[in-house]
């Protein structure tokens, strides 16, 4: 894919500032984004008192049960519909929620055994679901065409075919007018292969993959961003025998942790800004948020910087950042300022070779990390906070754990901890290819490119054969979060150096810093079909970050 030859040196996105390039100042992108690397959006403030930290209880997220496991499959039914939910304490705020939670439920599959998820769309507007990490068939991978209608929307096929057309083009519902082309290059695009469905889908995933947590989320075209940030996200464990022999902390010793944030106004309603608060026609936020939307409210599980107990023992956290734009920079500090070790035994796709410690660790939107925490040296009534070192303010705190009791400990990380690693050689690459993720522009208006390129589609951009292997060098302007569907790759390097520690293992997403490129190594196996890569930034896949993959 061809690269933006370049980005106009006029205030180009805003996002804090960092990018308020003038033609005065003589800067790149990267090089104004280097003095700032912890920015890429800008922040709402929260219009009402925001609680204290450390006070709310750390929520954990209820797992759902099938209402069938006949044949061999477990089935789920999940409804997709707004509700009030307590975040901030006293408040009830409207959110679009999986199963009336936000979080939404949880689902343990196991290795080998499919499970199918009929989603009901009670939503006011379209939705998908993605199944962010899942090898996953073409039909059940939540391609952003793939609509699922809420009861009375216009049915964009007009009964006859699989052609999608956005809400907006001329002749649907009446909105012409709320159009708005320009904004994103994508509105009044056809997509030939589109299959829309009317109030439900089955969702089908054979779960022939390795365990680790994955996470699902609405994934619309254009409209993916407003949708998570409304609450549309929860969590799904893969499960084998092999992982729970290997004597990890497990049962109440093992907390998912969901971290996001969001802002609140003054009726404790979530702030977006949004072009369209119906979310219906005009994709897009305001100006001065089209580099990312952040909020000033930390969230673990749904609650604002919650507090836990725990004996004095070792915990496994499985670690998500779900943010929208937000990057974070964990380290766990106890009252005396000393920090504990992060010990990293697994990535996004399952777990390491061997553990790698850190002191501290950066976390990107979508990134999911598998660490031990070991909290036997804290005295009894000891807090250790969960920082931010990216945040300021209340940014920077984002939950804490309070020992409470001495207790015993069978757990263990063992020295190896997975032999099932792909084996993966540059040499074995049957070729190279280049990707830039830069902003640029779309039809007169700002938007993000993958290789000058807004999405579309209807356009083929990559095609690879199924079980071949590649190298893929990404570079980036800003922070970039990109994130390949279907496949799992290993980082060969980074600014042609060797990875970060923190890039150990199989992912399916790598952080892109500011004027960084990287290369990713990956098997296209699995399945045959239509795929996508993107900047898992949640604003910017929405203005034109994404680009189609056919595996044929």
């Amino acid at each position: 894919m061809s690269e933006n030859p370049g980005i106009p040196r006029r205030r180009l996105l805003g996002i804090g500032g960092a990018l308020g390039l003038t033609a005065a100042t003589g800067l790149s992108t990267a090089a104004a984004l280097s003095r700032r690397p912890a920015v890429t959006g800008a922040e709402l403030r929260s219009a009402l008192p925001l609680p204290p930290a450390y006070r709310a209880p750390l929520p954990l997220p209820s797992v759902l049960k099938p209402v069938s496991t006949a044949g061999g499959v477990n089935r789920y039914q999940v409804t997709q519909s707004e509700t009030k939910v307590e975040i901030l304490p006293g408040v009830r705020t409207p959110m679009w929620t999986y199963g009336g939670t936000f979080p939404g439920p949880t689902i343990e599959a196991r290795r080998g055994r499919p499970i199918t998820i009929t989603h009901r769309n009670e939503l006011p507007v379209p939705t998908v679901v993605h199944l962010h990490g899942g090898r996953n068939t073409p039909n059940s991978d939540g391609y952003p065409t793939d609509l699922v209608l809420p009861d009375g929307w216009p049915d964009p096929t007009g009964g006859t075919s699989a052609t999608h057309r956005m809400p907006g083009m001329p002749g649907m519902n009446g909105m012409d007018s709320m159009a708005d082309p320009s904004m994103t290059g994508m509105a009044g695009m056809r997509d030939p292969r589109a299959v829309v469905t009317r109030l439900t889908r089955d969702y089908t995933f054979p779960t022939e993959q390795r365990p680790t947590m994955l996470w699902y989320h609405d994934h619309r075209m254009d409209f993916t961003a407003p949708a998570i940030w409304r609450g549309l996200a929860g969590l799904h464990f893969v499960r084998d025998h092999a992982e729970e022999t290997l004597g990890l902390p497990a049962g109440p010793r093992e907390l998912p942790l969901m971290i996001a944030d969001r802002a609140f106004d003054g009726s404790g309603n979530l702030q977006y800004p949004a072009r369209d608060p119906t979310l219906r026609d005009r994709p897009g936020v305001r100006e001065s948020f089209l580099a990312g939307v952040l909020g000033d409210v930390i969230l673990v599980n749904g609650a604002p910087w919650p507090l836990h107990e725990v004996d004095a023992a070792r915990y496994r956290l499985r670690i998500l950042n779900a943010s929208n734009a937000r990057h974070y920079e964990l380290e766990a500090v106890t009252d005396d300022g000393r920090r504990l070790d992060l010990v990293q035994i697994g990535a996004d796709q399952g777990l390491l070779a061997a553990p790698v410690t850190h002191r501290t660790l950066p976390i990107a939107p979508a990134e999911r990390y598998d660490l031990i925490v070991d909290f036997a040296q804290v005295p009894v009534g000891g807090l250790v906070r969960l920082r931010n070192r990216l945040g300021s303010g209340r940014t920077r705190d984002v939950m804490a754990f309070r020992v409470v009791r001495k207790a015993a400990d069978g757990s263990h990380i063992p020295p190896v901890l997975a032999r099932d690693l792909p084996s993966l050689r540059r040499s074995d690459a049957v070729r190279v290819r280049e990707f830039a993720f830069r902003a640029g522009h779309m039809h007169g208006r700002h938007g993000w490119l993958v290789g000058g390129r807004p999405f579309d589609p209807a356009r083929t951009d990559v095609t690879v054969r199924l079980g071949d292997i590649e190298v893929w060098r990404l570079i980036a302007d800003v922070h970039h979060p990109v994130h390949l569907h279907l496949v799992g790759f290993q980082v060969l390097s980074r600014g042609g150096r060797q990875p970060l520690a923190h890039d150990a293992g199989l992912k399916d997403t790598i952080s892109l810093r500011p004027g960084e490129s990287a290369e990713i190594i990956t098997r296209f196996d699995g399945y045959r079909g239509r795929y996508l890569f993107h900047c898992h930034n949640a604003e910017h896949e929405d203005m034109g970050m994404m680009a189609n993959l056919e595996i044929s």
